[in-house]
Parts: structure tokens; C-alpha cells; sequence
């Protein structure tokens, strides 16, 4: 397969290998490839260099988003840039007939300010948490998606709207998504296999830290666009804070009330530990990811106060790193 007419932009952290093959991957396809680097210390700075991409580095003077990186890449793809962009993360790897299938898409959708496919992790069995990240990319198809950082749009609608917002630490993909179709475009997921992911989560402590920056973007979703993110949000409240302090009053009022908080967790646990099952996951491994999904939404809650916390201080967000 020959070039096709869009530019790419990669961003990465320490990304090594796996970085070199997402770049070999779009190289091949691209007309211009740029990659941004967020301060690595592996090596991928010389070696995106050496594959051929232009190298933007970020100054770490400012804090370092995935959104800022992406517009930084953007505006290095400068005026002579393709009708297309490409934004793909340096751990995501492109299918090989993915670029056709998604520009042919947007030649016949002239609607559409943007598309994308279906992510999956390389290696789902390598961990509970790896699977539960596989399922989370698994997003409804249609003109309405939700936000992922890897996508193939046009360039001057993502430039009409302003690009990503530089300071948003997560859910920024969701968020510009809501602008475009704020706007009169339409935002499409397609039934097709658009890349290869390495999430690499070994640790439950990395897979909490991951839960909880999901749980600060619901609530500055909440904020930049009223509605966003809302029945997450109140899964937090009701299963984080709600039920934990009906628990301890019944501690002190009526001991019953302890009973049915914990018959409601139970309840609640069944009803994931099926779901899960119906997935595939050995009774084991579905019992785990039910308990996870139940106490995410303690991670969850927790990210949301930190955002409000960090809101009422004034102060900059600063990236929630989970490995």
C-alpha cells in the first residue's frame, strides 16, 4: 500500500518498541508523520528521529496532557497540511487496512468531522485489568461516538473548534467531541478493527490510579458540557458514597440497614460476575472483575473529588500516571 492522503501525529511517553512499530505502521501510509514526545528518558526521542518523523518535544516547563501534545503536533504539521490528520498514541498500533477503510469512509460521509474503529488490547489475558480495559474500548458504532484519542478526522474542522483543550489530563477526546457535534458534525465509530493496543496493566495499584483519572474527567465533563458523564458520575456517588454511609448509620441507628447495604454490593457483584461470564472469563477470573468494577467506583469517586479540590485551589491539573 502506497501513501495516502492524510498526515499522522503520535504522541508518547516512554513508549520504546512498541513506539518504532506504531511508527513503521503509519510511515508506510502517511504523508507526513510527527511525533511528540512528553519527556521521555528511553531513547524514543532519537529513535523516532532516526525512523524518520519530525520530533516535536514539549517543553516541561508546562504540564504535560495528551491534549496538549496532540494540538503541539497539529500545529507542527503546519500549513501545508493534508485535508486529513490522523492522532494515534505511541502504544496503538494501526491495522493495516484501517486507513482506507476510514478515509474512504469520510469521502462518503461528508457530515462526518471524524472516525474511528474498534481499539483491542494485544495481550487480554495477561491480566484481569487488561481485560477490563479490552472492554472498555468496545464503544457503540454510529454518528454520536464517545471520544478516543485515536481517530482520523479532517483538519479544518478539528482547527475550526479549536483543537483539543491543553490543560483536560483525561477524557479530552470526549470532550472535543462534544464541541465538534456542538457544532454541526457528526462523530462516527465504525464496525471495522482500527489498532492494536498495549495497555500493560500488571497491578492493581496502576489499574486504581487509571479508575481514579476516570473519575476526575467525569466530573469536568460535568462541567464543560452540563449532562456529560452524569449516570457515571452518579454510579460513583450512590455505590462510592452513598451506600458506605447508609452502612454506618445503620452502625449507629438500625443495624438491619448494614444488612441490606451489603445485600445490595451482593446483589450488585452477581449481577457484573454474570455479565462477565456471558464475556467469556473462566468463574474465577469474572469473579475478580466483578469485585474491580465495584470498587472502581470508589477509585472513581475519589477522582471526582480531586478534580473539585484542584478546581476550588485554582491550580493546574497535573497527569494521573498508572504505569
Amino acid at each position: 500500500m502506497g501513501k495516502l492522503g492524510f498526515d499522522a501525529v503520535l504522541i508518547g511517553r516512554n513508549e520504546g518498541a512498541r513506539l518504532l512499530q506504531a511508527l513503521d505502521r503509519v510511515r508506510a501510509v502517511a504523508r507526513h508523520v510527527v511525533y511528540v514526545d512528553s519527556g521521555s528518558d528511553d531513547g524514543s526521542v532519537q529513535q523516532a528521529r532516526a525512523a524518520g518523523a519530525v520530533v516535536v518535544e514539549l517543553d516541561p516547563a508546562r504540564p504535560f496532557t495528551a491534549a496538549r501534545a496532540r494540538n503541539e503536533g497539529f500545529a507542527a504539521l503546519g500549513a501545508d497540511r493534508s485535508e486529513f490528520v490522523h492522532f494515534i498514541d505511541g502504544d496503538c498500533i494501526l491495522a493495516p487496512d484501517w486507513p482506507a477503510t476510514a478515509l474512504a469512509f469520510l469521502d462518503a460521509h461528508p457530515q462526518a468531522a471524524l472516525v474511528h474503529g474498534y481499539s483491542y488490547e494485544d495481550a487480554p489475558d495477561a491480566s484481569v485489568y487488561n481485560w477490563l480495559t479490552d472492554q472498555e474500548w468496545k464503544k457503540p458504532t454510529g454518528p454520536a461516538a464517545s471520544g478516543i484519542g485515536t481517530f482520523i478526522g479532517r483538519s479544518a474542522a478539528f482547527a475550526a473548534v479549536g483543537g483539543f483543550r491543553d490543560g483536560m489530563i483525561a477524557a479530552e477526546d470526549d470532550e472535543l467531541f462534544f464541541r465538534l457535534r456542538n457544532a454541526g458534525w457528526q462523530t462516527w465509530c465504525i464496525d471495522a478493527r482500527m489498532c492494536g493496543h498495549d495497555v500493560r496493566l500488571l497491578q492493581f495499584s496502576a489499574w486504581f490510579r487509571r479508575m481514579i483519572r476516570a473519575g476526575h474527567s467525569f466530573s469536568e465533563l460535568g462541567v464543560l458540557h452540563p449532562g456529560a458523564a452524569r449516570a457515571s458520575r452518579l454510579r460513583a456517588v450512590v455505590w462510592a458514597g452513598g451506600l458506605p454511609v447508609l452502612a454506618v448509620a445503620g452502625l449507629v441507628v438500625w443495624l438491619p440497614l448494614v444488612a441490606v447495604v451489603c445485600a445490595l454490593y451482593a446483589l450488585s457483584g452477581a449481577r457484573l460476575w454474570r455479565r462477565c461470564r456471558a464475556q467469556g472469563l473462566p468463574p474465577k477470573r469474572a469473579l475478580t472483575a466483578a469485585a474491580l468494577l465495584v470498587l472502581g467506583k470508589f477509585a472513581n469517586l475519589y477522582g471526582m473529588a480531586t478534580y473539585w479540590a484542584r478546581r476550588f485551589r485554582r491550580s493546574d491539573a497535573r497527569i494521573i500516571e498508572y504505569r
